[in-house]
C-alpha cells in the first residue's frame, strides 16, 4: 500500500487549533485491529505534541506555513481601519476565536486590528486582552516562521505595523 506523504520530518506546518508546530515524523499504529498512519507534530511553545491521523490531514487544516503573499496580506489587514461590529461581547469573542481558530494568517490580523488598542485608547477588558494576545502570538509565530526570524522580532514587527496605521 503506498501513500503520499505531503510532509517531510523536519517541515514547519500550521495546525489551526494551534498553530506553527514542527513535524517529527510519521508513525504506524495498530488500532481496532486497523493500521494507522499518523504525523507526530510538535508544538515547542505549548509543550505539546499531536499526533493527526494521515487520512485526516485535510479534514483537520493541517497545512504548510502560508506563502510570503499571504503575510503581506495579513500585513496589509493589520493597516486596514478596525471594523469592531455592534454587538454583545460573548457574540464578537466567538467570532474572533473562531478567526483564530481558523489558522488564515489573514482572518487572525483582522482580530489583531479591531483589538489592538493604542496608548490614547480606552482600556481593554481582561477577555479582549486575552484574545488580542492569543491572535497576536499565533501571528507573530506565523510571521517569524516565514520570514526566518525569532518570535520577538515578529511581534515587535507587526507591533510597528499597527503603531503606523494608529
Amino acid at each position: 500500500m503506498s501513500q503520499q506523504f505531503d510532509f517531510q520530518p523536519g517541515d514547519l506546518v500550521v495546525y489551526p487549533a494551534h498553530g506553527v508546530g514542527i513535524v517529527e515524523g510519521i508513525e504506524t499504529h495498530n488500532i481496532a485491529d486497523q493500521e494507522v498512519s499518523l504525523y507526530t507534530i510538535s508544538f515547542e511553545k505549548q509543550r505539546m505534541r499531536l499526533k493527526v491521523p494521515l487520512h485526516k490531514v485535510k479534514a483537520s487544516g493541517l497545512r504548510r506555513l502560508s506563502s510570503k503573499e499571504r503575510i503581506k496580506d495579513a500585513l496589509t489587514t493589520l493597516q486596514g481601519r478596525s471594523r469592531i461590529k455592534r454587538m454583545m461581547w460573548s457574540r464578537r469573542a466567538q467570532e474572533y476565536e473562531a478567526k483564530i481558530n481558523s489558522g488564515d494568517p489573514v482572518a487572525i490580523a483582522e482580530v489583531v486590528r479591531d483589538l489592538h488598542r493604542a496608548e490614547d485608547q480606552p482600556e481593554q477588558s481582561y477577555s479582549e486582552r486575552i484574545i488580542y494576545q492569543q491572535a497576536l502570538e499565533r501571528l507573530s509565530r506565523e510571521l517569524a516562521a516565514v520570514e526566518r526570524i525569532d518570535d520577538e522580532k515578529a511581534t515587535e514587527k507587526l507591533e510597528a505595523v499597527l503603531r503606523k496605521a494608529a
